[in-house]
């Protein structure tokens, strides 16, 4: 077995201290996107966690988005749901904000603590798969154990 290091092993340490108990898996093939996960992990599409951050217009603020890898983020209905629009930022200021570079965000842990909310379409599943730090490391959990521990709000994304 792969030991975990680097921030696989930071996404783990992250997790526990939310009371959450992973196990970051290293793949041979890249995850970045959600279909790349699927067929990595074995599961469908629908089970990979989308960690996407984006700005609110109004307050140039972080948002963090866990979405089902089978939506594509609806900005205008996300925006009304949460109270002001939003917008995709460049790169550079979601890893400054993250610590995590793009294709490998995941759901907890970053450097600046996130409002958070959660695709309803990923708690019909008992597990669904996240980025654990890389683009080829992922981590497995209850959905519903995640939202709960990282106070994620429930909202439809698409």
């Amino acid at each position: 077995m792969t030991e975990i290091t680097g921030p696989a092993s930071r996404v783990r340490d992250a997790a526990e201290s939310f009371g959450l108990s992973v196990i970051p898996r290293i793949m041979p093939e890249k995850t970045r996107t959600a279909e790349e996960a699927a067929a990595a992990c074995g599961c469908s599409v629908g089970e990979i966690v989308k960690s996407l951050v984006f700005r609110g217009k109004a307050t140039s603020d972080g948002i963090l988005l866990l979405v089902s890898g089978v939506n594509r983020v609806d900005e205008a209905k996300v925006g009304a749901l949460i109270g002001q629009e939003i917008e995709r930022p460049d790169a550079a200021f979601v890893r400054a904000l993250t610590g995590f570079a793009i294709g490998g965000i995941p759901p907890l842990g970053h450097a600046t603590p996130l409002p958070t909310y959660i695709d309803r379409d990923l708690l019909v599943y008992d597990t669904v798969w996240a980025a654990a730090g890389t683009p080829n490391a992922v981590f497995a959990v209850d959905p519903k154990r995640l939202a709960a521990a990282i106070g994620a709000t429930t909202i439809a994304m698409a």
